[in-house]
């Protein structure tokens, strides 16, 4: 890495589909909004020959970010992929958000990836949600290397930037991080600062210059050798303590010259590993330039240094039966599995799916079998169904170029699949296989919307199947006790695209409306009550009387009937008609609406005509009974309360407690987790917490999660349940 001279390789630059899983690499761009990944993106494709001088592919777009509401948001809001050519090898580089919103976004690029490339900016550092998705990476032993930018801001200090790096994402062994190259300044200007104008190879001790827009190789001056010694002797320490050869070190220190090849293959092997993380330096192409500095040795680093796909396991396989099946990993003639990990609506080709080929190989016209299950939560009802494969292409930018195959360790996209959403498995179609879905974020933002007038009613329904087949981030409800259709969302800027996507691609414009929590109505005390139903004017009568007591019953008891006529007053037909309309009463609520729970009715008395009363009679007068007995007692509204499971940062700890507590939660405890968080766990009503996940965000500066779980309902103090009834009143 870096010892290598290179050429423009200009249209090899456009990478088609590959011949074999060892000329693919599939590498994610993971970094903090702002963080500069898109940028670097397409200053890897303007080096590799990709796109022309001005940053262009042939139709006049950008490679990334070319979604409209993208240019209007001025920032990534959905996973993209850039396919390019170096060296023989296809780079397939997803470029992902890095606002916190859509991080569905970038859990997809994750599973479509074999490597990880973490983009961090030399003016603005590491934020929490960056440490947080290394931590996930490390948890299933994802090579990973990082890439420092903004080097041309006014303060950007590239040695402190490794430093920060290597004491965020080293953890116990900070030698695990450490640059390959030291940046190299040109004169200072006239506000002091140097720019960074080309590299110095630590390994192979070369110069690499920038500066004219091209890279230009060459030996360092007698002056320079010292400067890079203490870097570059860390750098062979700490890959000599990763490699396999237990005899190397001891030889190193002994006085030993390890020669650069041997280092260079115990670097490559190192990183592939995922126990050793390179950092390096990039900056996008000057005016009219030609290559971005750094760009070369990112594009080396990926092809030389990250892993192929046949060093990647594929994930858990089943039948769709749940029966486990084995497979062996990234071969292209075995029984075909393939998962769609972004599903997309294109202007021009209508409903896109970009999927990776995790096992066999996928061609244009082959039928396959389409299975998903396990998010039917969210929204999305298992299916099993046999599809046609039409078009199979390689995206890059607006553009989409047809490719016939698509082998094990690639990924493409297929156009019209009508019935396949994000996380679906492609199989063969006689022989039907389903993939473990990944982990994704649970929705914990309600959006309450409503069309904006009849013709967008018309649409609504199928506007949103469709927004959450692309989306599985995000779950509808329609929501039974409040007759509210509710988008749950990850937080104002994932809902506002929904909102955006509504409108423009599917014509649908609604309207946001308040969310209401589903609030219940109970008994505060033993009331009794008459239900008299007596009409004898004009044709058949109508007679039933009824006489019920009520009493309140603990939590979670819901309506008990209890029959206690003696005598015969209430015939024994007319019995269960009472009880008929008692329910249908409390469903509808006794004062503000809200359904009736936990209650005991008694059915005590009551009288009968012999030829006026009826079933509809008696239903009548037990509705009635039950009003009467509510007008004379004390009725309490009950909300419902969330257990709630806050994961954060121990600095943070007393600010999110002291925020549960004024939402009226109560504390149930806390645990020390890893990695200096803790977990607090509590109950707080749904009602406070309709905007947690906007507001513990800035609480925490972006670096807790949390969960909740419905536990169940209970009083609402009486001066929020006065004001709620008013509104009632009011409406």
């Amino acid at each position: 890495m870096g010892d290598k001279a290179h050429t423009h390789p200009g249209a090899a630059g456009r990478a088609q589909a590959a011949d074999h899983p060892t000329s693919v690499r599939n590498v994610v761009l993971v970094g903090h909004s702002g963080s500069g990944k898109t940028t670097l993106v397409e200053a890897l494709a303007l080096t590799a020959g990709a796109i022309n001088r001005a940053g262009r592919v042939e139709d006049g777009g950008t490679v990334s970010d070319y979604d409209e509401i993208e240019h209007r948001q001025q920032r990534s809001v959905q996973l993209s992929l850039v396919p390019v050519e170096w060296d023989g090898i296809k780079i397939n580089i997803l470029d992902t958000p890095g606002y916190a919103d859509f991080v569905g976004e970038l859990r997809a690029g994750l599973r479509a990836a074999d490597a990880a490339l973490f983009v961090v900016s030399a003016s603005d550092g590491v934020d929490g949600s960056t440490r947080m998705v290394w931590d996930e990476c490390a948890a299933v032993g994802m090579p990973r290397a990082i890439v420092v930018t903004h080097l041309e801001a006014a303060r950007a200090d590239f040695e402190e930037m490794t430093r920060i790096c290597a004491e965020t994402f080293g953890g116990d062994d900070p030698d695990a991080v450490l640059p390959l190259y030291l940046p190299l300044h040109g004169p200072e200007g006239p506000d002091g600062h140097a720019p960074v104008t080309g590299l110095i190879g630590l390994l192979s001790q070369k110069l690499f210059d920038y500066s004219t827009g091209e890279r230009k190789e060459s030996e360092p001056g007698e002056d320079q050798l010292p400067l890079i010694e203490e870097a570059r002797n860390r750098l062979i320490e700490g890959i000599i303590s990763e490699s396999e050869d237990e005899t190397l070190m001891d030889r190193y220190l002994g006085g030993e010259q390890v020669d650069v090849k041997t280092l260079i293959e115990d670097l490559e092997r190192a990183v592939a590993r995922g126990v050793f993380f390179p950092v390096l330096a990039a900056a996008p192409a000057g005016e009219g330039g030609r290559q971005g500095l750094g760009t070369v040795e990112l594009l080396e680093l990926i092809t030389r240094g990250f892993p192929t796909p046949l060093e990647h396991g594929t994930p858990r396989v089943t039948t769709v039966d749940g029966k486990p099946r084995e497979l062996k990993p990234c071969d292209p003639d075995a029984p075909l599995v393939a998962e769609v990990v972004k599903t997309s609506s294109d202007p021009y080709v209508g409903r896109l799916s970009l999927v990776r080929v995790f096992s066999g190989t996928l061609r244009a016209d082959q039928t396959v079998h389409v299975s998903g299950h396990g998010l039917a939560d969210r929204g999305h009802e298992d299916h099993d169904v046999d599809e046609r494969i039409g078009t199979l292409s390689t995206p890059f930018g607006k553009q989409q170029r047809p490719v016939s195959h698509v082998i094990a360790g690639d990924l493409a996209c297929v156009a019209k699949l009508s019935r396949a959403e994000t996380g679906d498995t492609l199989s063969a179609k006689d022989d039907p296989l389903l993939m473990e879905p990944w982990e994704m974020p649970d929705p914990l933002l309600p959006l309450a919307i409503q069309a904006h007038s009849k013709p967008d009613e018309d649409k609504l329904s199928q506007g949103l199947a469709r927004l959450v087949a692309e989306d599985p981030t995000m779950r509808l409800e329609q929501n039974q006790d409040t007759h509210q259709v509710v988008l749950w969302c990850l937080g104002e800027a994932h809902a506002d695209v929904a909102l955006e996507r509504l409108r423009s691609r599917y014509g649908v414009q609604v309207d946001v409306v308040p969310h209401r929590v589903s609030l219940r109505e109970t008994f505060g005390g033993k009331a009794a009550g008459r239900g008299r139903h007596v009409k004898q004017s004009g044709g058949h009568g109508q007679f039933a009387i009824c006489e019920i007591e009520v009493e309140p019953l603990p939590g979670g008891s819901g309506i008990e009937f209890v029959d206690k006529v003696v005598g015969g007053a209430v015939p024994r037909q007319f019995i269960p008609s009472v009880e008929k309309g008692v329910r249908a009463q409390a469903a509808k609520g006794v004062v503000a609406g809200y359904p009736l729970i936990d209650v005991r009715v008694t059915l005590l008395d009551g009288k009968a005509h012999s030829v006026d009363s009826s079933d509809a009679a008696f239903q009548t007068a037990g509705a009635l009974a039950l009003r009467e007995a509510a007008a004379d007692a004390k009725i309490l509204l009950l909300e419902p309360v969330a257990e709630v499971s806050v994961l954060v940062g121990d600095d943070y700890v007393g600010s999110v407690m002291s925020d549960l507590s004024g939402r009226r939660g109560r504390v149930l405890g806390t645990e020390q987790a890893a990695g200096g968080r803790t977990l607090i766990k509590a109950e707080v009503p749904e009602i406070e917490i309709g905007r947690y996940a906007v507001d513990l965000r800035s609480l925490s500066h972006g670096t807790a999660r949390f969960s909740r779980r419905y536990a169940r309902h209970e009083p609402m103090p009486p001066q929020i349940a006065e004001r709620v009834r008013e509104e009632v009143r009011n409406a």
